[in-house]
């Protein structure tokens, strides 16, 4: 039998969503609260890896298991007692045995927040950074970067990849208040530091330190070092991952 679980996560505290050989992460730990309730050994595939620091308000991530779980609120509750307060799992539900977690999900929609006043109880939480940025600029580099599909110039310089082309469906930033401001963008798949190394160069073209022009040339280099730098981890949300309705026909 094969479950999918939903889940949300503050990742200040951990190395990632993978488990790793050098500090604490989101997998590992789930995973050690759910061998500690179900009595047996328990491995989970996420529907992607989120970097250290970054955070989700959806993630899914599906497990196997020989027998029918017995799926009730005193279940998930009892789990969620198990976890750390910065992990919460919302339901667990039973899907098809080819459906994955990763490989079955055909969007993904990521926020970052970025905010020009210091802020003692979102520190971990949004990246503050004072210099005013023009919001206007900003949109119209989105407008470029939604008319192209390859990105190799956003990736990690060691992404392990067969390809660099995503197919974004919208890319734009909002004023969420006077002093905050959010990039928002949904595709079929990203690249390992995508997102991250696209707010940090747009955040070049909002201080007018860098052209729409110039910004066009960085896509079509298709080289990361003609990026800019990445933003810190701190403001980086997976807000939502997809699936194919089928997935979630047997969802209670």
């Amino acid at each position: 039998m094969r479950y999918f679980i939903e889940l949300s996560y503050r990742g200040t505290a951990y190395h990632g969503w993978q488990t790793q050989a050098n500090g604490i992460s989101v997998q590992t730990t789930l995973e050690a609260a759910l061998t500690q309730r179900l009595g047996k050994p328990i491995s989970i595939m996420g529907s992607g890896r989120t970097d250290a620091g970054v955070h989700a308000k959806q993630q899914f991530a599906h497990f196997d298991v020989a027998e029918p779980l017995e799926l009730t609120e005193a279940l998930v509750y009892s789990i969620n007692c198990m976890l750390p307060e910065d992990i919460a799992i919302h339901t667990i539900f039973p899907v098809r045995p080819k459906d994955h977690a990763r490989f079955s999900a055909n969007s993904r929609y990521y926020q970052y927040h970025v905010t020009r006043q210091k802020d003692a109880f979102q520190s971990s939480l949004t990246y503050h950074f004072r210099p005013i940025l023009d919001i206007d600029r900003m949109n119209k580099a989105c407008e470029l970067l939604v008319q192209h599909t390859n990105f190799k110039s956003f990736s990690k310089a060691r992404a392990n990849v067969t390809h660099f082309h995503c197919k974004l469906d919208f890319a734009y930033w909002k004023h969420t208040n006077e002093d905050c401001l959010t990039f928002h963008i949904k595709a079929d798949r990203f690249l390992w530091g995508m997102v991250r190394t696209i707010v940090g160069t747009m955040l070049e073209i909002g201080q007018k330190r860098m052209s729409l022009d110039q910004f066009e040339q960085i896509i079509l280099a298709q080289d990361r070092t003609a990026a800019g730098r990445a933003a810190p981890a701190n403001g980086l949300y997976l807000m939502e991952v997809g699936y194919p309705s089928a997935v979630f026909s047997d969802r209670g």
